[in-house]
């Protein structure tokens, strides 16, 4: 008994003296110390411009439109009155159905018979719409679909600026058009039949995955001394042990901030109060090290904490701000990843996994853009691609959403670096 008691008050002195306390235990009785002022974000806040392969970001500001604070997009209004037949040139629609520079128009989500363009699936086939439907009823879908179904997840081309009258007049007389159904040289073409992407690359072999490299990095800024003459190694001096599950139980409600911090926040905060190093989110080192951690309890089911009082409401926020529409195409979370609506559908020629699949591969290297994401960072894509101002990467909103999405996947098996397309 005597030298058990001896070890504890050892392993309390050196948290004390040490500034810092195991990870793992976090959640116990002691608090990690956390730097509890300020951003964890790069401050003020910019949006990405132009990424190591050439992608650019939009920089359009989308104001007058929701995004995950603010309520301003345009409510449902009337439709435009229309007097008599609706004319319209059927070629010119033709092109605005397929233009990926207005959204991607109708082709993203249906099939249109045969424009000579890979459709997608979440929307119904529309091959024989010029049969069953009338121009004006188009002409309102099109404008605005809330009309008929206030939770449509079909953007409201019109009502949202982007298309105006005349454009959608051209659309529907292309619409009209359709009355064959369509055919397709091979299942490929076929978004109902083309097979889902299977991800086969091992994305913990770095000659396959560069983000792998990350790790070796990470384990290089743990050893090192910040400016208070301190390493993160010095209080956890058996990572492998210690964070053996943490990475799978994050991320956490912090009551002290009264958010929800993932891996890459609680490094910059938990950082700057015990070594001094500064390692804002979405930095090098910060992903590094958050690679490095979450690694550690690879093969870990998932398994977040929402008991307490603060975690099921900011559950319960997260929930909500999943199923909010943003954006001047007017998407919500789950109009893209639940499988009731797009999600496990081919959107052109993307997939887009369902909710369930989201999460357990973050951080995770993007190969079409050539760098490694943290999960925010791709909440932040999102919002950017339905043309919604996104928010700072440690905005408590993002904690909410991370939440909850990481509770639906909740048993899956943590494997980082991920790789995706």
């Amino acid at each position: 008994m005597r030298k058990k008691i001896g070890v504890g008050l050892v392993l309390a002195a050196l948290g004390i003296l040490g500034g810092c306390q195991i990870f793992g235990d976090w959640g116990s009785k002691s608090e990690a110390p956390l730097a509890l002022e300020g951003s964890a974000a790069p401050t003020p806040w910019k949006r990405y411009t132009v990424e190591p392969l050439g992608v650019r970001w939009p920089q359009t500001d989308w104001k007058n439109f929701n995004n995950l604070v603010q309520t301003v997009s345009p409510p449902v209004g009337a439709l435009p009155k229309i007097e008599g037949p609706i004319p319209g040139d059927a070629e010119k629609g033709k092109k605005l159905v397929v233009d990926r520079s207005r959204g991607g128009g109708c082709i993203t989500c249906h099939i249109l018979g045969n424009t000579g363009s890979q459709p997608g699936n979440p929307g119904p086939d529309l091959s024989l719409i010029g049969a069953q439907r009338t121009p004006e009823w188009l002409f309102a879908q099109i404008w605005d679909a809330r009309h008929t179904n206030p939770q449509s997840f079909m953007p409201p081309w019109g009502a949202h600026g982007v298309f105006n009258v005349e454009e959608v007049r051209d659309m529907v007389a292309f619409l009209m058009t359709l009355k064959t159904p369509a055919e397709f040289k091979n299942e490929n073409e076929n978004p109902n039949k083309r097979p889902a992407p299977v991800e086969t690359r091992p994305n913990l072999d770095p000659t396959e995955n560069p983000a792998a490299f990350a790790s070796d990095k990470g384990a290089a800024a743990f050893r090192t001394v910040g400016a208070k003459g301190k390493a993160c190694s010095d209080c956890h001096s058996d990572p492998a042990r210690q964070f053996r599950t943490w990475g799978a139980q994050m991320p956490r409600y912090e009551a002290r901030l009264d958010k929800v911090l993932g891996v890459e926040e609680f490094v910059t905060r938990h950082a700057r109060a015990t070594t001094g190093a500064d390692y804002p989110m979405q930095g090098e080192t910060n992903l590094a090290l958050a690679i490095y951690l979450r690694a550690l309890a690879n093969g870990q089911p998932i398994a977040v904490d929402t008991s307490s009082s603060g975690a099921a409401a900011a559950l319960a926020r997260g929930q909500a701000l999943m199923d909010k529409k943003v954006g001047q195409l007017n998407f919500s979370c789950r109009d893209c990843h639940d499988p009731e609506r797009g999600g496990n559908h081919w959107f052109r020629g993307q997939y887009v996994s369902g909710l369930p699949n989201l999460l357990g591969h973050f951080p995770t290297w993007r190969t079409a853009r050539g760098e490694v994401w943290d999960i925010r960072k791709r909440f932040q894509w999102c919002n950017v691609s339905v043309r919604a101002n996104e928010l700072p990467p440690d905005a408590r909103e993002y904690g909410d959403i991370e939440l909850a999405l990481t509770a639906l996947n909740a048993g899956r098996k943590i494997s980082v670096p991920g790789i995706r397309h």
